[in-house]
């Protein structure tokens, strides 16, 4: 092969290469980053001042990232943002995990130009008389349909800040330097 023509095929080779990385940095769960236009999709955190000591923070993740983790990376949020603003212990005050569900289905026999008409029939099987629907299976060679459910969980929290030893007989209250201590081997930074 002659070096023009290699040079051609990796000029070729390069963008697929670069797609194939690209879709592969897709098929990992978020990373702990901060949320910004750029990485809209992927997740993160974001944190905005109620008042002095109030803050509310929130933590997305994308469809690769478990509810455990979208949760302790919030706590993990609370308690780095706390030690920030130089206060010691932070309690919820309210927190919530909302799970965002999308449901896909690819099947063979799509909406087509008649809408989401589509045939059926119905025959004489062992059982009697049954039906047959592309849209639910189907009969004679196996299921067709691909259903897949993909699910994303988003975690906020709104946080009171405080001075001191942690309130010992509040169990919402947390020493932020403990949870960062204990937290920090969970924690996945970006690359």
């Amino acid at each position: 092969m002659s070096g023009n023509r290699k040079m051609a095929r990796m000029r070729r080779l390069i963008p697929a290469l670069a797609s194939a990385l690209a879709l592969a940095a897709c098929a990992t769960p978020t990373p702990y980053q901060p949320l910004t236009p750029n990485n809209r999709a992927s997740g993160g955190y974001t944190d905005q001042q109620i008042e002095a000591n109030r803050y509310r923070v929130t933590f997305s993740g994308n469809s690769m990232t478990s509810r455990e983790t979208v949760e302790t990376y919030l706590l993990y949020r609370a308690a780095e943002l706390t030690i920030a603003r130089g206060y010691d212990w932070f309690q919820m005050a309210q927190r919530n995990t909302d799970r965002h569900t999308n449901t896909y289905v690819d099947q063979p026999f799509g909406p087509g130009p008649w809408g989401y008409w589509g045939p059926s029939w119905r025959y004489h099987g062992g059982f009697g008389w049954r039906g047959w629907d592309p849209f639910w299976g189907d009969p004679f060679w196996g299921n067709d349909i691909d259903v897949t459910t993909v699910d994303r969980y988003e975690a906020s929290a709104e946080i009171l800040m405080g001075h001191g030893p942690k309130p010992a007989d509040n169990p919402r209250a947390f020493d932020a330097r403990q949870v960062v201590s204990n937290l920090q081997s969970r924690i996945m930074m970006p690359k």
